[in-house]
Order: C-alpha cells, then sequence, then structure tokens
C-alpha cells in the first residue's frame, strides 16, 4: 500500500510540478504528517525531491528527471475503459484504481500531448444521470461487478416490479449504466434476462467459475434488448394532431421513442400547423398522463376510447376550477 502510495507521489510531482503537502495530502486522502514521511522516504530511495519554504513553496523534483515507472496494473488496465465515467467507476469499486491508471497514463504522455489531455479534461465534463433523479442505493453493484470480471456465479434475491420478491442463480455477462441506472446482463437456465441492479436486495457469489458464451455480444445484445423492452413498454399507438409547439415538446415529455416517431410522419402540417402523427404510447393510465401533459398543444383522434378518456379527464378539470 505505501509503495503504491509513494509512487503516486512521484507521479503527482512529475505530472504538477511544485505541490505543498496539503495538496499532497487531500490528493492522496492520508495525513500531512504521512506525506512527510513518504518525501523523507523517497529522498532516501535516491528521488531528487526538494522542498522550497514559504507561502509560495512546495515540494518538487529537480529539472528534468522523469520516472520510467508508469506500468499499468491488470486492474488499472482494466478501469481505463471507465475513464469517462468516473462516478460509474467508483460506483463499481474501481475509483482509486482509475485515478492511478489515469495518473501513470499523464506521466507516460509527452510533453504536448499532456498538456493537451489537460485542456481536454479542463473544458469537458461527463454527467451521465438525469436531471431530477436521485441516486439510486447500489450496496451490491461492486460484488456484481467482481463476478462479471472473474465469471463467477452469484445468487441473489430479486425484488420483481410488482413488489414480488424471488431467488435466483445467475450467470452475470455484462453491466450496463443507462440513464444513471445500472443493469446486469445474465444466463439464467439457458436464458439470457436483464434485471436492475438496484432491485438486487441480497447477493451471494458462489464458488467455481461458469463458461462465457464465447459467442455473447453485450453492445448487441443490449440493444436488441432495448427494442423489445421498447415494444412491450409501448403497445398502443394514439393518432393525435401536434401543434407546432407540440411538435417541439415531443422529445421532451415522450423521450426518444416519441421523437422517432414524429421523424417518421410523412404528413405535412395542415393550414392552420396542426400534423397528424401516430405516437407511440403505454398502456392505461400512464397514456392518459402522457398526452395530459401536451395540455392545448396535442389532439387525440384515435382509438375512441382513449380520444373519450382525455376528454372526460378536461372535463373533469374544468370542473375543479370551476
Amino acid at each position: 500500500m505505501r509503495a503504491s502510495r509513494l509512487l503516486s507521489i512521484l507521479l503527482l510531482l512529475q505530472n504538477r510540478g511544485r505541490m505543498t503537502a496539503d495538496e499532497l495530502a487531500a490528493e492522496l486522502e492520508v495525513s500531512v504528517r504521512t506525506v512527510y514521511r513518504d518525501i523523507d522516504a523517497l529522498s532516501a530511495a535516491g528521488v531528487p525531491v526538494y522542498a522550497d519554504r514559504g507561502r509560495t513553496g512546495g515540494y518538487q523534483l529537480v529539472a528534468g528527471y522523469r520516472t520510467r515507472l508508469t506500468g499499468l496494473t491488470e486492474e488499472e488496465a482494466q478501469s481505463l475503459a471507465l475513464s469517462g465515467l468516473p462516478g460509474a467507476a467508483a460506483e463499481l469499486g474501481l475509483g482509486t484504481v482509475l485515478a492511478a491508471a489515469q495518473l501513470k497514463l499523464h506521466a507516460a504522455l509527452p510533453a504536448e500531448l499532456r498538456q493537451r489531455a489537460g485542456h481536454v479534461a479542463a473544458r469537458f465534463f461527463l454527467d451521465v444521470p438525469g436531471w431530477f433523479r436521485g441516486i439510486e442505493s447500489l450496496p451490491n453493484l461492486a460484488e456484481l461487478a467482481r463476478a462479471v470480471w472473474q465469471d463467477t456465479r452469484v445468487k441473489v434475491r430479486y425484488r420483481r416490479w410488482d413488489d414480488s420478491e424471488v431467488e435466483r442463480v445467475l450467470e452475470p455477462l455484462g453491466l450496463i449504466l443507462k440513464a444513471g441506472n445500472w443493469y446486469v446482463a445474465a444466463r439464467r437456465e439457458g436464458a439470457d434476462r436483464t434485471y436492475r441492479v438496484s432491485r438486487i436486495l441480497e447477493l451471494e457469489e458462489l464458488p467455481g467459475k461458469f463458461e462465457r458464451p464465447a459467442d455473447f455480444d453485450l453492445a448487441e445484445y443490449w440493444q436488441r434488448w432495448s427494442e423489445q423492452f421498447e415494444r412491450r413498454m409501448y403497445p398502443r399507438v394514439a393518432v393525435v394532431l401536434l401543434s407546432a409547439r407540440g411538435r417541439g415538446l415531443v422529445p421532451f415529455y415522450l423521450g426518444a421513442v416519441g421523437a422517432r416517431a414524429l421523424a417518421g410522419t410523412s404528413s405535412e402540417p395542415d393550414e392552420d400547423g396542426w400534423l397528424r402523427v401516430e405516437l407511440p404510447v403505454e398502456p392505461g393510465a400512464p397514456a392518459l398522463g402522457e398526452l395530459l401533459r401536451f395540455g392545448p398543444e396535442l389532439r387525440v383522434l384515435e382509438p375512441a376510447d382513449l380520444r373519450a378518456e382525455v376528454a372526460a379527464a378536461i372535463a373533469k378539470m374544468g370542473e375543479s376550477y370551476g
């Protein structure tokens, strides 16, 4: 552990130049006293590190000194796939590993590329979760990720959408982060299925390994599953008229499914600017709520029962306001 920390101090000073003991302690999440001891250890090992005194002082390496001890460990190499998603790496238990890998990679770059990488990091930030979403509790995610890495079976207690609980033995094949939510693709009894990680209540790693199917492609599986999920979620079609403003609201209220339906419409707006569109909607009450969000910017034409439900809801709201 200490050897890894000493290397991190060395790479930090190489990458960033002068740093104070307080800055090093904050970066490494240790005490200032520990930093003092580590600097002494580096000096004793022959590393040319020296201290400048005063308010603008700090530790730095002798000009021109560069270490080549930048080899990545297996975990660090794996974590680089998540280099654009530091929050996701932390949830998977790879936060500190990713930081170490990035530090080593940065140290190995030529000066010009190091500067360019710094410019990019200062100007672009990827924030995956959507607005106004609470952070899911994911106590089993790191353990599940380990099972994915190592091809080990797990037994889980899982809460289904109807709030019933079941036990399942899974062969986890991959993890997917979708709009801030984690899902696991797993094989159960010969069939590939998807489970939401936040609904895993308990997880137990089972002994032994399973044989990962050679033909399984995680990206292809997720694409196929997502399309099937959308079809299950939106089994009905509502024929509606949308005003120009209503058409602008479709991506916000109905997401990618509504946006695709709008883009695929071949008809043209009428003389008053209303466009006839066939929109996929959820079954039952959710469809009513989705359509009412548009207010006067949408008119339902078909099916007749949905049109009647929308009209009744609007009439009831009118009565509520006198």
